[in-house]
């Protein structure tokens, strides 16, 4: 029962970052950018990067009683001793998918064949940003397009038996993750989390007009 609540619950969270409120999307005539080329478009900040080390190898050479070694505080394994939480159990594996190929995916998956178009209007994504993404998936085999199996002009894209597969390696790392971070609550405040996250997701869709499609027994 809690690997089913842990499925719905990494779902939501996904979805979560849908809102527009929450994060701005590009849509057609608007110029909001997308968030990960927005961020590089930032100015830098000048940040203090801390003493040159080509000064305090030079300090040392001349025996400057100034200049200390810079230790490490390690544990026996080698690492460093910050309290920091243990290692991400998915850190390994290799070409994790990023948000937007992720949410892609997931949409084909629930809904099948899609063209650009109609995963532009069920994501609320400018046509340019929606190509944009799914031509990364193209190239790295994880979609493919095929004609329209009711006949339309538009080609659609379809998830590839790879793309399922990272998909669902995807989904298992984030459960994963999901799991060791709740391992401490009871099975209440996880549900408790879930149905609030759900609430708040579908109004967010009842408002948009547009619902994310869910299998029936959600509503269990």
């Amino acid at each position: 029962m809690l690997d089913r609540r842990l499925e719905r619950l990494e779902r939501e969270l996904m979805l979560v970052a849908r809102c527009s409120v929450l994060t701005p999307r590009e849509r057609k005539g608007c110029q909001a950018t997308d968030p990960q080329t927005a961020e590089s478009e930032q100015p830098t900040a000048k940040r203090d990067t801390g003493p040159d080390p080509r000064k305090e190898t030079r300090a040392e050479s001349r025996g400057d009683a100034r200049a200390e070694p810079r230790t490490e505080s390690r544990t026996e394994s080698g690492t460093e001793s910050r309290g920091e939480p243990g290692p991400d159990p998915c850190a390994t594996t290799p070409a994790r998918l990023d948000r937007s190929g992720y949410l892609l995916l997931s949409r084909l998956d629930a809904e099948g064949a899609m063209s650009i178009g109609q995963l532009a209007d069920a994501l609320q994504l400018d046509v340019s940003t929606v190509n944009r993404q799914t031509g990364a998936l193209l190239r790295a085999g994880l979609v493919e397009r095929i004609p329209d199996p009711d006949g339309g002009l538009a080609r659609k894209l379809r998830v590839t038996s790879q793309g399922a597969d990272r998909m669902a390696a995807e989904r298992t790392c984030r459960q994963t993750g999901l799991s060791r971070l709740l391992e401490s609550w009871t099975l209440e405040d996880v549900i408790r989390l879930e149905d609030v996250l759900t609430r708040f997701n579908r109004e967010v869709e009842r408002q948009e007009g547009r619902a994310w499609p869910r299998e029936t027994h959600d509503a269990e």
